[in-house]
Formats: structure tokens, C-alpha cells, sequence
């Protein structure tokens, strides 16, 4: 047997973390060291007692203060943001999944990168908010960052087909929410229960609404340009509303490569934790045997304009994206209390955007602060 890769997992309680234990639980070859959890304890400890990781860490000390810790035999346990940091920059880890949603996986992720890790990238907004400094850092660290997302998985796996210099265009696919089809008139009446009910994948509360609005896909945008190192023009949006078709790369002879494969985070989770070896995995396998029909059609940019803002933050790139972000995760929450309607999130997100004082190369302060100044704004425009 190959010698065992140490994984930890930043984000273990949610989805995409979830994934990656059963990932790690079929793959002898992949030992889990550590996990991390924010507020769900229970699942976290359910978690250690099925899985056994080295090192448990909760980030949040008031949620740990209230709750007893038990002793298990092997297992050290760990409070606070720091000791997110310590995991994902501890000498015996090889590989870090970072999985925990939005804002609030950035400094683990960019210690883990700091450190020369191989991160296994689910938090696409560690890139959304400082997609240059990063890239810069990894390869400063010798850090290798290798796509959770599924349409960046996808355009990564694409690639390796040509050489980065003869890449067209890529181009990234949505389902189109469970808002496809809506006019302009039914958009202004959507529900918070509507908008959780994705017609294909199954996900958590944020970035559902994300997917409903075409925010994930505008974050995907920005994502894919600081990854792969693409300009704004080399990508495209495409509707796909059976999420088979991952994403395609198209070269400049005019081939066309795609990645598919069921709907399921298990596959790119795998190929990134054991990449460059592609081995058998959990991940379900398509039935050739039955029919099956796959659509392809151009975004409409006015109905979903989520999307021109991501092309316009890629463009721009410096503070624009730490705004758009926290505007974007204050937004979505604010429409989950019932607090905005569902077409106000994009509305107030472009007007605080439109408000912020950009600047072109910020520090990482800089961005905290503007993630900071934002999510005050998105309160007062709610007000």
C-alpha cells in the first residue's frame, strides 16, 4: 500500500465536508488527521466518533464553553481561530480541504496556502476576495490549490487535454436554479422556500439562494479568472439544467473538452484529494444504457444580472471582490429573515459595490476591512 496522505478537513459539518469523509472513509490510501466545526457539536462529535481524526478543532469558543468535550482516547480537541489556523498549518497535514462557506474560511485557507499546503479549494472565496495575493503566495510557498468547485474541477480537468497558452475559453455551466424560466414578474415573488428548492443539487441554505439568484456562478466568474489565470473576455456562462456537463474548455484549434459526470461533490472532492491518480470511489457512474438528453443555451445576463457583476468585479479585481462578496453573503441572509426580497439581493449588492472606494492592490487588512465596511452597508440599505 502507498503511503497514507494526511487530510484535514476545514468545514467537516457541512456539505461539501460531509462529502469528503465518505470520500476518505473509501480511500485507504487517504487517512483523515483533522476536522474542524463552527457550531453544529453535535455532528462535529458524531463526526470523531465514526471517523477518529487526530485533532479536533471548534472556531467558535462560545459554542465550545457550552458544551462538554468529551475524553476520547487518541483525540485532542482544540478551541478558536487560531487553532483552525494551527490545523491547517500543522506540519503533519498534507492536504487541507477547505470547506467552510464564505467569508469565514479565509484566514485558515490563507495559512494553509502560506504553509505550502496542497488545498483542496471549496471555499471559493478565498480567491473571490484576494484571487491575486493568493495566486501570488502559492506560488511563492510552493502551495498547490486544486478545485472543489465542480465547474472548476471540471475546466482543471479539461485543460490538462492542451497547454494553458492554447486555451480559447472556458466555459462554466449553471443549472439555472429553480428559477430557470422565470419572467421578470415572477422573480418579484419568489419565497425563501422556493428559492432553497434546487432542482438538482443538494446544498446548504447560502449557497442555494447563491444558485438561485446566479450569484454562485458570478463568484464562479471570479474564481475561474485568478485559478487559471484568464481574462474576463476567456469566460462564458452557459444554462445546462441537467448538471452533467460540469464545465467545457474550449482551444484555440476550436476542440472542445468536457467534463461529466453525475450531480455529485464526491468525484471532484476525490480528484483533488488524490490528484494526479484517478482510482474507483464512492462517487456514482452515468448509465450510458439509458437515453438521455443534455441542453446547452446561452445565460440571459438580463434576468440573472448577478452575472454582469461578476464579469465586472473579475475585470476590476482589487477590493471589488471582498464587497461584492460581503454584500453578497449580508444579502442572502437578510432574504432568508425576510427581511429584502429576492430580486433586492443583486440590487443592494451592485449599490454597495457601486458605493465602495476601490483600491488596486489592497493588503489583507484592507480586504477585512472592506468585507467589514460592506456588510455594514448591505444593514443600512436594508433599513
Amino acid at each position: 500500500m502507498k503511503p497514507l496522505k494526511n487530510i484535514a478537513i476545514l468545514g467537516s459539518t457541512g456539505s461539501i465536508g460531509r462529502n469528503g469523509l465518505e470520500v476518505i472513509e473509501e480511500l485507504p490510501e487517504l487517512n483523515l488527521f483533522g476536522i474542524s466545526g463552527h457550531s453544529s457539536l453535535d455532528n462535529l462529535l458524531n463526526q470523531v466518533h465514526e471517523h477518529h481524526p487526530s485533532i479536533v478543532v471548534c472556531s467558535n469558543p462560545e459554542a465550545a464553553r457550552q458544551y462538554d468535550f468529551p475524553q476520547t482516547a487518541g483525540v485532542e480537541f482544540q478551541t478558536g481561530a487560531s487553532a483552525l489556523v494551527d490545523l491547517a498549518q500543522h506540519p503533519e497535514v498534507d492536504t487541507v480541504l477547505a470547506a467552510i462557506v464564505g467569508r469565514a474560511g479565509l484566514e485558515s485557507t490563507w495559512s494553509a496556502i502560506e504553509a505550502g499546503k496542497t488545498v483542496a479549494l471549496a471555499n471559493k472565496e478565498t480567491l473571490v476576495l484576494a484571487g491575486s495575493q493568493v495566486m501570488q503566495m502559492a506560488r511563492q510557498s510552493g502551495a498547490r490549490i486544486l478545485p472543489v468547485d465542480s465547474e472548476h474541477s471540471a475546466i482543471f480537468q479539461a485543460m490538462q487535454a492542451g497547454q494553458a497558452n492554447e486555451v480559447r475559453r472556458v466555459l462554466l455551466t449553471a443549472s439555472g436554479g429553480p428559477f430557470r424560466d422565470f419572467n421578470s414578474n415572477q422573480l418579484k415573488t419568489v419565497t425563501v422556500e422556493q428559492a432553497l428548492s434546487h432542482p438538482t443539487w443538494k446544498m446548504g441554505k447560502k449557497i442555494t439562494v447563491d444558485s438561485a439568484t446566479m450569484m454562485n456562478k458570478a463568484l464562479e466568474i471570479i474564481e475561474a479568472r485568478w485559478l487559471f489565470g484568464l481574462e474576463p473576455n476567456q469566460i462564458e456562462v452557459i444554462i445546462h439544467p441537467q448538471s452533467i456537463v460540469h464545465s467545457l474548455v474550449e482551444f484555440n484549434d476550436s476542440s472542445v473538452m468536457a467534463q461529466m459526470s453525475p450531480p455529485d461533490m464526491k468525484l471532484p472532492i476525490q480528484y483533488a484529494l488524490t490528484y494526479p491518480e484517478r482510482m474507483p470511489g464512492p462517487a456514482p457512474r452515468l448509465d450510458f444504457r439509458k437515453a438521455m438528453a443534455l441542453e446547452l443555451e446561452p445565460a440571459d445576463l438580463d434576468r440573472f444580472p448577478a452575472l454582469q457583476l461578476g464579469f465586472d468585479v473579475a475585470q476590476s479585481g482589487g477590493t471589488a471582490g471582498a464587497v461584492l462578496n460581503a454584500a453578497n453573503e449580508s444579502a442572502v441572509n437578510a432574504f432568508l429573515e425576510n427581511k429584502i426580497s429576492f430580486c433586492n439581493i443583486v440590487t443592494a449588492c451592485r449599490d454597495v459595490l457601486n458605493q465602495h472606494e476601490f483600491e488596486t492592490n489592497p493588503s489583507l487588512e484592507k480586504l477585512i476591512s472592506m468585507d467589514l465596511w460592506a456588510r455594514k452597508e448591505i444593514s443600512e440599505w436594508i433599513a
